[in-house]
């Protein structure tokens, strides 16, 4: 069966509105601001054979990483209504608090064929971990970061046994039903397509999606210059710099990105399951391609990563990863931007965690993006692999014992250039009552670089009571206490004239 144009677009805007159906109903019903305000979750709908056919726009780390959790679960026994969870790294998943379900999709409620699996992927506010929130900044291997769960089918009585053993277990039950709800979606909307295209008619056309999306990815790709380009950069470990290293090499209508030559596994988080460094590297070659590809499996096909295994960014268990999912990844998309030579973003999404037995907060925090050939960089967004929101001020303040005393644009502090970097932003909290805080943040010793003689971005600054932090800490904060986040400005691109 082929398919016209127009029948293509039509499929594959089908499929996109069942995704973004999906996120909606997830983040309306979900009860964590991580979810409901800050929207850290993504939905995507797959093939029978595992193959990613469509994703709605969110998260770019989830989305990159989640066909690994669906393969993980590939060949498990299914049934109509039997849904899966799981968060292991090493099996399918990201880093301890993104929690991915996924629900097989048959043609009827009955049962018939399998047409494929609706999944999400959300960050929860903690799983279990030593320190509130779960993003601890000195873990060392994977048990000390929270409760590791294997696949297994998701029912009420998983939900009471994984809930039960983190804080907070009454939200973490609601945003497990949540994402559970979001895949009943997925499921009805799959077999209306089926029941209009037919079963063999929607295999069809989603296979003809997928070959679209590798022609335009190809195309795409066959029109950048042939050649291997080089970069190389570091990640802020506590006891010293990591470095990275790519060669990205181009050959005709593909891409190859070969990291050998990165730092070796490490003993604290910064490592990275290959999932995270490959959804990585799918964000950044689609960023410096076509931004509007067709997001799918068709449109990973021209891509090859190599990592050496036991290296940073292709990890062996159980070396723990918290930061690898949110920092890791930030710099694997840095180094294919660089390597082509794009003006850096504030490559850190800023984790801040605060919490104690009766809550748990979790936030990101934007920043400068990098200035473009032919535009300034936009202040105060979250950039590369992130693209969350922020939690409202009104919102942090009526459901934590927190005060957002700042909210501001850091200005000044992106990048000179012919065109400019992005501005970072200022917020700064003050508790209200003892918690403890985790930091997990980036480019505080080295500043976001600019492009084509245009001048790096401000380096970041974490500051409690006006004392410099470190850019990895876990400390307790005492009522009164504010903590301050300066995030960094993006690198500005071109040479300034004399009158800039």
């Amino acid at each position: 069966m082929s398919l016209d144009p127009v029948a293509l677009q039509v499929t594959g805007g089908a499929l996109r509105a069942a995704c973004e159906e999906m996120g909606a109903v997830l983040i309306r019903a979900a009860h964590s601001s991580n979810i409901k305000e800050r929207r850290d979750c993504s939905t995507a709908l797959f093939d029978a054979a595992g193959a990613m056919v469509a994703q709605a726009e969110h998260i770019p780390v989830h989305l990159g990483a989640m066909p690994a959790a669906v393969a993980a679960v590939l060949a498990e026994d299914h049934a109509p209504g039997r849904s899966w969870v799981l968060n292991d790294p090493y099996r399918g998943g990201t880093h301890l608090p993104d929690i991915t379900v996924i629900t097989p999709v048959f043609e009827r409620t009955d049962g018939g064929s399998l047409l494929g699996f609706a999944a999400s992927r959300a960050h929860h506010a903690d799983v279990g971990a030593r320190v509130p929130g779960s993003m601890p900044a000195d873990s060392r291997t994977l048990d000390e970061e929270g409760v590791v769960i294997a696949p297994r089918v998701l029912d009420e009585a998983a939900i009471d046994e994984l809930v039960a053993r983190m804080r907070g277990p009454r939200q973490r039950r609601a945003d497990l039903r949540a994402q559970l709800a979001a895949g009943a979606v997925g499921v009805r909307r799959l077999q209306e397509l089926a029941q209009r295209l037919g079963v063999d008619g929607l295999a069809a056309a989603t296979a003809a999606s997928l070959d679209y999306a590798e022609r335009r990815a190809r195309a795409s790709l066959a029109a950048l210059p042939d050649g291997t380009r080089y970069a190389t950069d570091v990640l802020e470990a506590a006891d010293g710099d990591l470095e990275l290293r790519l060669a990205a090499t181009v050959d005709g209508d593909r891409i190859v990105l070969d990291f050998t030559g990165s730092a070796a596994q490490h003993d604290g988080n910064l490592n990275c399951p290959l999932a995270v460094t490959r959804s990585a590297c799918v964000f950044a070659v689609k960023v410096l391609t076509d931004p509007d590809l067709p997001a799918s499996a068709g449109a990973h096909r021209p891509i090859e990563v190599v990592v050496p295994e036991g290296s940073l960014l292709h990890a062996r268990s159980p070396a723990a990863v918290a930061a690898g999912n949110v920092e890791t990844s930030s710099r694997v998309a840095d180094l294919v931007l660089a390597a082509f030579g794009r003006a850096l973003g504030q490559g850190t999404m800023n984790n801040l965690t605060l919490g104690n037995d009766t809550f748990a907060y979790y936030e990101t925090v934007g920043g400068g993006q990098g200035a473009s050939p032919d535009a300034d960089g936009p202040s105060g967004v979250h950039v590369a692999m992130s693209n969350t929101r922020n939690t409202p001020v009104e919102a942090l303040e009526l459901e934590f014992p927190l005060r957002c005393t700042t909210y501001a644009v850091r200005r000044g502090s992106g990048g000179a250039g012919r065109h400019r970097g992005g501005d970072g932003v200022v917020r700064e909290f003050e508790a209200l009552e003892p918690m403890t805080a985790s930091l997990i943040t980036e480019r505080r010793r080295h500043a976001p670089p600019g492009a084509a003689g245009g001048r790096a971005g401000a380096a970041g600054r974490t500051l409690l009571n006006g004392r410099e932090l470190p850019a990895k800490w876990t400390g307790e904060l005492a009522p009164g206490d504010r903590l301050r986040l300066e995030t960094p400005g993006g690198g500005g691109h071109g040479t300034a004239g004399p009158e800039a």
